[in-house]
């Protein structure tokens, strides 16, 4: 049976993901994220709650998670059996030990991947990681990363605010393609536009509230990456519509 476009992209990036966050938790840590004063608790959550995704969208498609299934049992099981091997093997590294916090810490990452995805499917469930991972990653750090690391930073919002865009139209895509049908460009960008900038002012807005300095850069490049996306997909959607509206001509 062939896989699924969703489904392959989810199986290919679990398979960069996974191997990368072993050997990053397998390593001695890094001067800048002791520098950052990270919240390793924090890091910890979103680790596995990405892990958790990836693993039951890769393996169930776009199923939700039934808790009268064995399925929903069974990957927590996995997740739990790879957290134990993970602190285990984390107290011979130097610098590392084992934590059974940290242990803790991750099966309520994967507890709470779960929960989620027994609500929403694979579309919606992926613009909620991707939200909850950028406002984690903004404000795990105790200091200003992007203070320290400018370049990174910028590079950062780009990527991270782009990708939650494309995850957000293709959650709505249906919705966005009949009103651009009907011609309601206005109302077309607003939706577009309202889950990427409502999450980029709060996490500005909290990152302030914690005493952090407001960087108009990151705003200004995280925008920049919200609008190239939205753009090029309006432009896509009016170019298709204008195919749709062709081939009815008798």
């Amino acid at each position: 049976m062939a896989l699924s476009l969703q489904r392959k992209i989810t199986v290919i990036v679990l398979a960069l993901y996974w191997p990368a966050l072993f050997v990053f938790a397998h390593i001695p840590i890094p001067k800048v994220v002791l520098d950052a004063n990270v919240s390793d608790k924090g890091l910890h959550f979103l680790a596995y709650l990405i892990l958790t995704f990836l693993l039951w969208f890769s393996i169930r498609g776009d199923k939700k998670v039934h808790w009268r299934k064995a399925a929903a049992w069974w990957m927590l099981l996995l997740v739990i059996g790879y957290g134990v091997a993970d602190e285990l093997l984390q107290g011979v590294v130097a610098g590392r030990n084992c934590d059974v916090r940290d242990f803790f810490v991750d099966v309520a990452g994967a507890l709470a991947g779960l929960i989620l995805f027994s609500f929403v499917a694979f579309w919606p469930a992926a613009v909620i990681v991707a939200g909850v991972f950028i406002f984690g990653i903004t404000n795990v750090a105790r200091a200003n990363v992007a203070e320290m690391l400018p370049v990174a930073s910028a590079v950062f919002y780009l990527v991270t605010y782009a990708v939650f865009t494309m995850l957000w139209l293709r959650s709505l895509g249906q919705f966005l393609s009949r009103l651009h049908s009907r011609r309601l460009s206005v109302q077309w960008v607003m939706l577009a536009l309202a889950a990427p900038m409502a999450l980029l002012v709060t996490v500005k807005l909290v990152s302030m509230v914690l005493g952090r300095t407001f960087i108009l850069r990151d705003m200004l490049v995280s925008a920049l990456g919200i609008g190239v996306v939205v753009a090029a997909a309006f432009v896509i959607a009016g170019r298709k519509t204008g195919r749709v509206s062709r081939s009815d001509i008798p």
